[in-house]
Protein backbone atom coordinates (compact mmCIF):
# COMPACT_ATOMS: atom_id res chain seq x y z
CA UNK A 1 0.00 0.00 0.00
CA UNK A 2 1.49 3.31 -0.86
CA UNK A 3 0.75 6.12 1.34
CA UNK A 4 1.43 10.21 0.96
CA UNK A 5 4.99 10.92 2.70
CA UNK A 6 3.59 13.89 4.84
CA UNK A 7 1.03 12.56 6.81
CA UNK A 8 4.31 9.90 8.39
CA UNK A 9 5.06 11.22 11.75
CA UNK A 10 9.23 10.96 12.44
CA UNK A 11 10.58 7.55 13.88
CA UNK A 12 11.40 7.03 17.39
CA UNK A 13 14.81 5.30 16.28
CA UNK A 14 16.98 2.87 18.80
CA UNK A 15 20.08 4.23 17.03
CA UNK A 16 21.42 6.57 19.42
CA UNK A 17 23.22 8.71 17.01
CA UNK A 18 20.18 8.69 14.42
CA UNK A 19 19.89 8.50 11.00
CA UNK A 20 23.13 7.98 9.00
CA UNK A 21 23.70 10.50 5.88
CA UNK A 22 25.89 8.57 4.32
CA UNK A 23 23.97 5.84 4.50
CA UNK A 24 20.44 7.89 3.16
CA UNK A 25 22.47 8.75 0.50
CA UNK A 26 23.87 5.47 -0.89
CA UNK A 27 20.06 4.47 -0.87
CA UNK A 28 19.19 7.30 -2.61
CA UNK A 29 21.59 6.76 -5.67
CA UNK A 30 20.77 3.41 -5.81
CA UNK A 31 18.16 1.68 -8.31
CA UNK A 32 17.10 -1.24 -5.73
CA UNK A 33 13.60 -1.80 -4.92
CA UNK A 34 13.52 -0.91 -1.74
CA UNK A 35 11.20 -2.74 1.17
CA UNK A 36 8.17 -1.21 2.74
CA UNK A 37 8.59 1.00 5.73
CA UNK A 38 6.90 -0.45 8.71
CA UNK A 39 4.26 2.27 9.85
CA UNK A 40 2.20 1.94 13.14
CA UNK A 41 -1.44 2.37 11.97
CA UNK A 42 -3.23 4.49 14.70
CA UNK A 43 -0.63 7.35 15.20
CA UNK A 44 1.46 6.56 11.54
CA UNK A 45 4.62 6.56 13.13
CA UNK A 46 7.46 4.97 11.43
CA UNK A 47 8.31 2.14 12.94
CA UNK A 48 11.29 0.68 10.87
CA UNK A 49 12.59 2.53 7.40
CA UNK A 50 13.68 5.85 8.48
CA UNK A 51 16.83 6.25 6.52
CA UNK A 52 14.23 4.28 3.41
CA UNK A 53 12.01 7.40 3.66
CA UNK A 54 14.83 10.28 3.84
CA UNK A 55 16.43 8.17 0.89
CA UNK A 56 12.59 8.74 -0.83
CA UNK A 57 12.74 12.56 0.18
CA UNK A 58 15.64 12.65 -2.11
CA UNK A 59 14.60 10.34 -4.61
CA UNK A 60 11.81 13.24 -5.11
CA UNK A 61 8.65 10.44 -4.41
CA UNK A 62 5.70 11.80 -2.50
CA UNK A 63 4.58 8.86 -1.63
CA UNK A 64 6.12 5.41 -0.05
CA UNK A 65 5.22 1.53 0.25
CA UNK A 66 4.13 0.74 3.57
CA UNK A 67 3.27 -1.62 5.84
CA UNK A 68 0.70 -1.28 8.20
CA UNK A 69 1.06 -2.79 12.28
CA UNK A 70 -1.45 -2.02 15.11
CA UNK A 71 -1.12 -2.35 18.53
CA UNK A 72 -0.16 -0.22 21.64
CA UNK A 73 2.15 3.14 21.19
CA UNK A 74 3.79 2.02 24.35
CA UNK A 75 5.29 -1.20 22.50
CA UNK A 76 6.46 0.69 19.48
CA UNK A 77 9.78 1.38 20.70
CA UNK A 78 10.12 -2.38 21.49
CA UNK A 79 8.86 -3.60 17.66
CA UNK A 80 11.69 -1.00 16.20
CA UNK A 81 14.59 -2.01 18.64
CA UNK A 82 13.47 -5.72 17.46
CA UNK A 83 13.42 -4.94 13.83
CA UNK A 84 16.71 -2.88 13.57
CA UNK A 85 18.85 -5.87 16.28
CA UNK A 86 20.62 -6.90 13.91
CA UNK A 87 22.28 -3.76 12.65
CA UNK A 88 22.34 -2.18 16.06
CA UNK A 89 25.51 -1.09 18.03
CA UNK A 90 26.42 -2.54 21.34
CA UNK A 91 25.60 0.87 22.55
CA UNK A 92 22.59 1.13 20.69
CA UNK A 93 21.53 -2.18 22.66
CA UNK A 94 22.58 -0.69 25.74
CA UNK A 95 20.47 2.68 25.40
CA UNK A 96 17.91 0.23 24.05
CA UNK A 97 17.94 -1.68 27.46
CA UNK A 98 17.90 1.33 29.44
CA UNK A 99 14.72 2.68 27.51
CA UNK A 100 12.77 -0.27 28.20
CA UNK A 101 13.90 -0.71 32.15
CA UNK A 102 12.23 2.59 32.58
CA UNK A 103 9.37 1.76 30.61
CA UNK A 104 8.68 -1.68 31.27
CA UNK A 105 9.97 -2.51 34.75
CA UNK A 106 7.95 -5.68 35.34
CA UNK A 107 9.73 -7.06 32.75
CA UNK A 108 12.55 -9.71 33.74
CA UNK A 109 15.94 -9.26 33.23
CA UNK A 110 15.89 -12.37 30.19
CA UNK A 111 13.09 -10.28 28.44
CA UNK A 112 14.59 -7.40 28.29
CA UNK A 113 17.75 -9.02 27.39
CA UNK A 114 15.77 -11.04 24.43
CA UNK A 115 14.61 -7.62 23.02
CA UNK A 116 17.64 -5.37 23.14
CA UNK A 117 20.13 -8.40 22.03
CA UNK A 118 21.98 -8.36 25.13
CA UNK A 119 23.08 -10.76 27.94
CA UNK A 120 20.83 -10.87 31.12
CA UNK A 121 23.74 -10.34 33.57
CA UNK A 122 24.48 -6.78 31.52
CA UNK A 123 20.64 -6.03 32.35
CA UNK A 124 20.92 -6.88 35.44
CA UNK A 125 24.04 -4.29 35.48
CA UNK A 126 22.26 -1.99 33.97
CA UNK A 127 19.26 -2.65 36.14
CA UNK A 128 20.96 -1.59 39.03
CA UNK A 129 21.93 1.63 37.49
CA UNK A 130 18.90 2.88 36.35
CA UNK A 131 16.06 1.39 38.79
CA UNK A 132 13.59 -0.25 36.87
CA UNK A 133 12.14 -1.90 40.22
CA UNK A 134 8.61 -3.96 40.13
CA UNK A 135 7.15 -6.00 42.62
CA UNK A 136 5.97 -8.25 39.70
CA UNK A 137 8.58 -9.40 36.68
CA UNK A 138 7.08 -10.81 33.59
CA UNK A 139 9.54 -13.59 32.07
CA UNK A 140 9.80 -14.20 28.03
CA UNK A 141 7.29 -17.28 29.19
CA UNK A 142 4.29 -14.62 29.73
CA UNK A 143 4.21 -15.85 33.41
CA UNK A 144 4.46 -13.09 36.16
CA UNK A 145 6.77 -13.87 39.08
CA UNK A 146 7.50 -11.80 42.20
CA UNK A 147 10.69 -10.61 42.42
CA UNK A 148 11.00 -11.66 46.21
CA UNK A 149 8.80 -14.00 47.43
CA UNK A 150 9.16 -13.41 50.81
CA UNK A 151 5.50 -12.33 51.64
CA UNK A 152 4.63 -15.55 49.42
CA UNK A 153 6.77 -17.67 51.78
CA UNK A 154 4.63 -16.34 54.76
CA UNK A 155 1.13 -16.58 53.51
CA UNK A 156 1.89 -20.42 52.55
CA UNK A 157 3.54 -20.95 56.26
CA UNK A 158 0.27 -19.51 57.84
CA UNK A 159 -1.99 -22.13 55.57
CA UNK A 160 0.35 -24.83 55.97
CA UNK A 161 -0.09 -24.33 60.09
CA UNK A 162 -3.61 -23.36 59.63
CA UNK A 163 -4.45 -26.67 57.32
CA UNK A 164 -1.53 -29.27 57.54
CA UNK A 165 -3.66 -31.84 55.43
CA UNK A 166 -4.34 -29.07 52.34
CA UNK A 167 -2.47 -30.43 49.14
CA UNK A 168 1.23 -28.40 48.13
CA UNK A 169 -1.29 -27.56 45.13
CA UNK A 170 -4.26 -25.73 46.96
CA UNK A 171 -1.67 -24.27 49.03
CA UNK A 172 0.40 -23.07 46.59
CA UNK A 173 -2.77 -21.50 44.60
CA UNK A 174 -4.11 -19.46 47.67
CA UNK A 175 -0.59 -18.03 48.19
CA UNK A 176 0.31 -16.94 44.63
CA UNK A 177 3.60 -19.49 44.75
CA UNK A 178 4.73 -22.41 43.25
CA UNK A 179 4.47 -26.15 44.70
CA UNK A 180 7.86 -26.64 45.13
CA UNK A 181 8.63 -23.47 47.16
CA UNK A 182 5.63 -24.63 49.49
CA UNK A 183 7.33 -27.99 49.71
CA UNK A 184 10.76 -26.23 50.91
CA UNK A 185 8.74 -23.89 53.18
CA UNK A 186 7.09 -26.85 55.09
CA UNK A 187 10.10 -28.48 55.24
CA UNK A 188 11.67 -25.25 57.17
CA UNK A 189 8.71 -25.41 59.36
CA UNK A 190 9.05 -28.86 59.80
CA UNK A 191 12.95 -28.36 61.70
CA UNK A 192 11.71 -25.16 62.93
CA UNK A 193 12.97 -22.46 60.29
CA UNK A 194 11.82 -19.20 59.22
CA UNK A 195 10.03 -19.78 56.12
CA UNK A 196 11.72 -16.90 54.18
CA UNK A 197 15.47 -17.92 54.03
CA UNK A 198 17.68 -15.26 55.35
CA UNK A 199 18.91 -14.02 52.13
CA UNK A 200 15.61 -13.17 50.86
CA UNK A 201 14.82 -11.25 54.36
CA UNK A 202 17.96 -9.46 53.44
CA UNK A 203 16.75 -8.18 50.41
CA UNK A 204 13.27 -7.64 51.48
CA UNK A 205 15.01 -5.01 53.98
CA UNK A 206 16.82 -3.39 51.52
CA UNK A 207 13.61 -2.91 49.13
CA UNK A 208 11.91 -1.98 52.15
CA UNK A 209 14.53 0.82 53.38
CA UNK A 210 12.99 4.51 52.86
CA UNK A 211 15.76 6.84 50.64
CA UNK A 212 17.69 9.22 52.12
CA UNK A 213 16.08 12.30 52.24
CA UNK A 214 18.55 14.97 51.85
CA UNK A 215 18.81 18.95 52.90
CA UNK A 216 17.84 21.44 50.78
CA UNK A 217 20.33 21.84 47.60
CA UNK A 218 21.83 25.17 47.56
CA UNK A 219 21.48 26.93 44.41
CA UNK A 220 24.58 27.27 42.07
CA UNK A 221 24.33 30.78 41.99
CA UNK A 222 24.75 30.73 45.85
CA UNK A 223 27.06 28.14 46.34
CA UNK A 224 29.40 29.04 43.68
CA UNK A 225 30.64 32.45 44.57
CA UNK A 226 31.48 31.03 48.25
CA UNK A 227 33.99 28.41 46.84
CA UNK A 228 35.68 30.26 44.20
CA UNK A 229 36.61 33.17 47.37
CA UNK A 230 37.75 29.72 49.13
CA UNK A 231 41.82 29.73 48.59
CA UNK A 232 42.38 26.08 49.65
CA UNK A 233 40.52 25.64 45.87
CA UNK A 234 41.44 28.75 44.20
CA UNK A 235 45.45 27.98 44.48
CA UNK A 236 45.68 24.02 44.35
CA UNK A 237 45.25 21.93 41.36
CA UNK A 238 42.81 20.11 42.15
CA UNK A 239 40.63 22.59 43.69
CA UNK A 240 40.92 25.03 39.95
CA UNK A 241 39.64 21.72 38.07
CA UNK A 242 36.69 21.50 41.11
CA UNK A 243 35.65 25.09 40.13
CA UNK A 244 35.98 24.53 36.66
CA UNK A 245 33.74 21.36 36.60
CA UNK A 246 31.37 22.82 38.70
CA UNK A 247 31.17 25.88 36.60
CA UNK A 248 30.97 24.51 33.57
CA UNK A 249 28.29 21.83 34.79
CA UNK A 250 26.56 24.30 37.21
CA UNK A 251 22.73 24.32 36.75
CA UNK A 252 19.87 26.08 38.67
CA UNK A 253 16.42 24.55 38.69
CA UNK A 254 14.31 25.14 36.03
CA UNK A 255 17.47 26.26 33.61
CA UNK A 256 17.13 22.79 31.72
CA UNK A 257 13.98 23.23 30.26
CA UNK A 258 14.84 25.91 28.34
CA UNK A 259 17.66 24.18 26.79
CA UNK A 260 15.92 20.62 26.81
CA UNK A 261 13.36 22.22 24.71
CA UNK A 262 15.69 23.25 21.94
CA UNK A 263 17.29 19.27 21.67
CA UNK A 264 16.30 17.55 18.20
CA UNK A 265 14.44 14.51 18.60
CA UNK A 266 16.79 12.43 17.23
CA UNK A 267 19.11 13.66 19.57
CA UNK A 268 17.32 13.27 22.96
CA UNK A 269 17.74 9.51 23.60
CA UNK A 270 21.62 10.36 23.75
CA UNK A 271 21.69 13.87 25.61
CA UNK A 272 19.27 11.72 28.00
CA UNK A 273 21.94 9.26 28.62
CA UNK A 274 24.40 11.56 28.81
CA UNK A 275 23.10 13.67 31.41
CA UNK A 276 21.99 10.52 33.58
CA UNK A 277 25.41 9.49 33.24
CA UNK A 278 26.88 12.92 34.59
CA UNK A 279 24.13 12.83 37.20
CA UNK A 280 25.18 9.68 38.21
CA UNK A 281 29.05 10.23 38.75
CA UNK A 282 27.96 13.27 40.66
CA UNK A 283 25.72 11.44 42.80
CA UNK A 284 28.61 9.26 43.45
CA UNK A 285 31.11 11.92 44.03
CA UNK A 286 28.61 13.41 46.52
CA UNK A 287 28.16 10.22 48.36
CA UNK A 288 31.88 9.94 48.50
CA UNK A 289 32.39 13.35 49.96
CA UNK A 290 29.54 12.76 52.30
CA UNK A 291 31.01 9.78 53.74
CA UNK A 292 34.35 10.98 54.13
CA UNK A 293 32.92 13.93 55.83
CA UNK A 294 31.00 11.46 58.45
CA UNK A 295 34.16 9.75 59.21
CA UNK A 296 36.06 12.83 59.73
CA UNK A 297 33.62 13.80 62.38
Amino acid sequence: MFVDITVLRPADSPRVGGCSEEFVHALASSDAQLPPIVVHRPTMKVVDGAHRLRAAVLRGRRSVEVEFVDGPAEDLFVLAVSLNLSTLSTGDREAAARRLLRSHPQWSDRAIAAAAGLAAKSVGVLRRAVGGRAANRVGRDGKVRPVNSAAGRRRAGKMLEARPDASLRDIARAAGVSPGTVRDVRLRLSLGQDPVPERMRVAEQACAEEPVVRAEVRSPDAALPVLRRDPSLRFSEHGRLLLRWLEIHAVSPGEWATVAGGVPPHCRELVADLARGCAEAWAEMADALERDGRAAV
